[in-house]
């Protein structure tokens, strides 16, 4: 199992040993000891599950009452998954970082408390499993646009599908206010 730092150094690829055989295979998708060796440790206590069609954009979503860190992972398709850095007063603060998750790459991204995190879909479904460091708080959840101008993410879908409220999230600098200090 390799953790890969990103060139934000507190997302964290993880690329696990993957057993294969003419019967399958096998991989270990988390074990806390080596999760923690490798720069994950922050215990986990909700794990999540989304299936989205082709061209679908979740995000960018951040929760700042109960911040979360997340570990996601693919189980079917591909997406492209985004982390931005909206800590305020981060040398990297509004950077962000992708990397393709697929079920066949078997990868994984650690995005940590203090990151904003989307993704949009590359194949015609995809299954998203993420693990998650605090419980889900809907009245604690902002959005920032996708679109951002000034996060400028280049997108692999053109036309994405969008939920309404993804649709209106308005843009890092004008929720910058309402984040707090991680």
């Amino acid at each position: 199992m390799r953790f890969i730092p990103t060139e934000i150094p507190d997302v964290i690829i993880v690329e696990p040993d993957v057993h294969r055989d003419d019967r399958g295979f096998f991989v270990e998708t988390y074990q806390a000891e080596k999760y923690r060796a490798g720069g994950i440790s922050r215990p986990f206590v909700q794990d999540n599950h989304s299936r989205s069609g082709a061209r679908t954009l979740r995000g960018l979503h951040i929760q700042v009452r109960r911040p979360q860190a997340k570990l996601v992972r693919v189980v079917e398709g591909e997406i492209y998954d985004v982390a931005v850095d909206v800590r305020r007063g981060s040398p990297t603060f509004g950077r962000w970082v992708s990397v393709r998750l697929s079920a066949e790459n078997f990868w994984q991204c650690y995005v940590p408390v203090g990151f904003a995190h989307g993704f949009c879909v590359l194949t015609a479904a995809a299954q998203v499993e993420y693990k998650c460091t605090d419980v889900y708080d809907p009245a604690g959840e902002i959005g920032i646009a996708w679109n951002d101008p000034a996060l400028a993410i280049p997108w692999p879908v053109a036309d994405p599908v969008l939920s309404e409220r993804d649709r209106r999230h308005p843009t890092l600098a004008e929720v910058a206010h309402r984040l707090p200090n991680y």
